[in-house]
């Protein structure tokens, strides 16, 4: 399958697995881009710069295809030396970034410089405009059905992508509550170039988290995440466990004045990170999009990319094309 996606980033299906942060690392990011797709390494799951070369380096000696970084840029309390990590990308040979968070400008002579394409992620028309008028080469549209952070606007991908696909020039990714060649098919009807998942990679068997976050994917439903920080203005979407139920409790009775600190403890990355690795799916909160009410398997990179181009192609041809033949 050819589209804008595919030549623009030089990979055989228009399948990109997004930046996930504790889930980025070479062996997914490999073997998605190994099984066709692009894989990406998420840099700031890296501690340090030098970290991220050592990751970039480990991922290029796993495959000799297209691979991406995700960098994400967000205020934090502890000041990160993104400048140094988009050098690292830079120096490492990398021509794909995908950014997320706040807008990329200023990084962008330094990755045009070095003949890197940016994908940006965005969570609405306006910033994907924005996007495309500062010069990135493609957008990832991400609708309210995703994991980790929708914004504020709440538009799913049934309205958001047509009315991106409406005003942009430049190429745009399908992002948020996709896993299925179904739905590929129906993103690339409202006018993607392609899609990008994250979720629907989590339940694969070289994503590097605990078999427990797997089952526990594979065992929900559509209706089993939660969204938390709604009060602050920076709603993301969870997994539904014990942690985010009392997150959501505590929100309820705080209102919209509540203060960061009464729930800080209970949602520390570094609990999130231990639930991934140990499987305690209810240390800490950890993202997860409603696709999950999809997801019955954790199959290989390679089967699963195989299993949505059949059966993109098989709705494409048969399904649609059988509904104009009647």
């Amino acid at each position: 399958m050819k589209t804008r996606i595919t030549e623009l980033l030089g990979i055989q299906y228009p399948i990109v697995q997004g930046g996930m942060q504790n889930v980025g690392y070479a062996e997914l990011a490999s073997a998605v881009s190994n099984a066709g797709g692009l894989g990406i390494i998420t840099g700031l799951t890296q501690p340090t710069p030098e970290d991220l070369a050592k990751e970039i380096k480990r991922c290029q000696e796993m495959t000799d295809k297209p691979f991406g970084v995700n960098l994400t840029i967000l205020p934090t309390i502890k000041p990160v030396p993104y400048e140094e990590y988009a050098q690292v990308i830079c120096d490492s040979g990398v021509k794909i970034v995908e950014t997320a968070g706040r807008n990329p400008e200023p990084f962008l002579p330094l990755f045009t410089k070095h003949g890197v394409k940016v994908v940006h992620k965005c969570t609405s028309v306006r910033h994907a405009l924005k996007a495309e008028k500062i010069g990135v080469a493609a957008v990832s549209v991400d609708g309210f059905e995703c994991a980790g952070h929708p914004g504020e606007d709440d538009i799913p991908n049934l309205v958001l992508l047509p009315a991106a696909a409406e005003k942009l020039s430049i190429p745009m990714l399908a992002s948020g509550g996709i896993g299925t060649g179904a739905q590929m098919a129906a993103c690339l009807a409202l006018g993607a170039d392609g899609i990008n998942m994250g979720t629907r990679f989590l339940a694969t068997r070289e994503a590097p988290v605990h078999e427990n976050i797997k089952r526990a994917i594979i065992d929900a439903s559509e209706l089993d995440t939660a969204l938390v920080y709604r009060p602050l203005r920076n709603t993301a979407r969870v997994y539904k466990n014990q942690v985010a139920v009392k997150v959501n409790e505590i929100e309820r009775e705080q209102g919209k004045d509540m203060a960061f600190e009464l729930i800080r403890d209970m949602v520390a990355g570094t609990k999130g990170k231990v639930a991934l690795t140990e499987g305690d799916i209810d240390h800490g909160i950890w993202t997860s999009g409603i696709v999950q009410g999809l997801i019955h398997s954790a199959p290989t990179c390679a089967e699963l990319l195989q299993e949505i181009m059949t059966e993109c192609e098989a709705t494409i041809r048969e399904r649609l094309n059988g509904l104009l033949a009647g």
